[in-house]
């Protein structure tokens, strides 16, 4: 049977279909390919899926454009049905590195475009972000990470961002830019690295690499949106991942118990009144 997407009323809320067990969140770049594909009769689906995407430059404002739903309907055909076919919602087709084993044997490019050896973050925790300047994440997510920044960078974190524009087109200035952007809207002092791509066969090997060691369950390993997050710790290795709607602020105690910081004091009770 061939695949029909039917429209859905626009989302409201970002990464509302990320965020649903029944459904599928999958890039725009994978959707051309959803909608060219043809699903045989055995295939059975038992719940919706949704497909988020970005239709148009009128919602850069916004993380989603429009949802759609994808339905099922019969058609004629002579020919016999194909073999089963699987769905997948990861976009990457690449691997990463089959030698490598912690990210600090990985070399980037940092916002000027020069070559930077991430072994100098040995013995650092590292928050590692595909960042977006356009999102309706994008407010949020830079100020909790300049505060997490600020208050634990001389505790041992460093945030390393990497924009990418394969969201939505979020991400659509040049390395300076973007740079100016962070630094003067949102006093960012972490380093901001070149734009990358984090799916997809021009997959960043850095980022080959993070998915590889940290899955995404059930929505598969592709990055789903930006502001993905993952959580290193001090010999490069990926220990957890976060998505896109996980504040930066919520993850702080993680950060706290990698560095190996004591826990905070509880405040003291106030003093009892003497009893009348």
């Amino acid at each position: 049977m061939p695949l029909q997407i039917v429209p859905l009323a626009k989302s409201s809320t970002c990464m509302a279909a990320a965020l649903l067990s029944s459904s599928l969140c999958l890039t725009s770049a994978s959707a051309a390919a959803v909608t060219s594909a043809s699903v045989n009769s055995s295939f059975a689906l038992r719940a919706p899926v949704e497909l988020s995407c970005s239709l148009s430059s009128a919602s850069a404002s916004s993380c989603f454009g429009q949802r759609f739903q994808l339905a099922f309907a019969p058609s004629v055909s002579s020919s016999p049905a194909p073999a089963r076919r699987s769905m997948t919602t990861n976009a990457s087709s690449a691997t990463a590195p089959a030698t490598a084993k912690s990210i600090h044997e990985f070399t980037v490019k940092n916002n000027a475009g020069e070559d930077v050896d991430l072994s100098v973050y040995k013995g650092k925790v590292l928050l590692i972000v595909n960042v977006a300047s356009a999102c309706g994440l994008t407010k949020d997510n830079y100020t909790e990470l300049t505060g997490l920044y600020n208050g634990l960078r001389d505790k041992g974190l460093e945030i390393l961002a990497f924009p990418c524009n394969q969201f939505g087109g979020q991400e659509p200035g040049t390395n300076e830019q973007i740079k100016e952007f962070a630094c003067s809207r949102f006093k960012a002092e972490f380093p901001i690295f070149d734009k990358v791509d984090v799916n997809g066969p021009n997959t960043a090997p850095v980022y080959q690499f993070l998915k590889a060691n940290k899955g995404g369950g059930i929505l598969g390993d592709s990055i789903k949106w930006n502001f993905g997050k993952f959580l290193v710790d001090q010999e490069g290795n990926v220990v957890e991942r976060y998505a896109p709607t996980t504040s930066p602020k919520s993850i702080e105690e993680d950060i706290v118990r990698l560095i190996g910081m004591p826990p905070a004091p509880l405040p003291e009770a106030p003093p009892q009144a003497p009893p009348q």
